[in-house]
């Protein structure tokens, strides 16, 4: 969604999640079984990569050499964007802003606008101001898809 008002647009941004590769995201249902509510947690959970690693052997499988030296003792996902292996809202904001104000100082638009991350702790804001005092707000919300 997008809307214009004055000197200023807003632009609101669904971004689905998709695990990596050896991790699976699953809704966590309500206690009747049914669909889960809107502020549900979604589980990370490690998969099964032995075939891959055996056909391919580009990847380890992380759920049967968890204790191997060539791996770390959790994966990088569970240990930075969760919280007791469910997905952390919180921690996934906090990560795409760092993320996008490391990737804003590279881009040319750098030197023209202003890149400010708006408080928020269930998505991710940020306003561009540019020197003509145009406000471009964007605000990211995460969702995950049910297969």
């Amino acid at each position: 969604a997008w809307r214009v008002h004055e000197n200023s647009i807003a632009y609101r941004l669904l971004v689905f999640l998709q695990p990596p590769p050896g991790h699976s995201f699953s809704l966590e249902l309500g206690t009747t079984g049914q669909l889960p509510a809107s502020r549900s947690g979604v589980s990370v959970a490690l998969e099964c990569l032995c075939s891959r690693e055996q056909l391919l052997g580009d990847m380890l499988c992380f759920l049967h050499h968890q204790h191997d030296d060539k791996l770390p003792s959790s994966s990088y996902l569970l240990r930075t964007l969760c919280t007791r292996s469910r997905l952390d809202v919180e921690k996934i904001a906090c990560w795409i802003q760092r993320l996008v104000t490391s990737a804003w100082l590279l881009l040319p638009q750098s030197y023209h606008c202003q890149l400010t991350v708006l408080p928020s702790s269930q998505s991710c804001r940020f306003q561009l101001t540019s020197t003509s005092k145009i406000n471009i707000c964007t605000e990211m919300i995460f969702a995950v898809q049910q297969s």
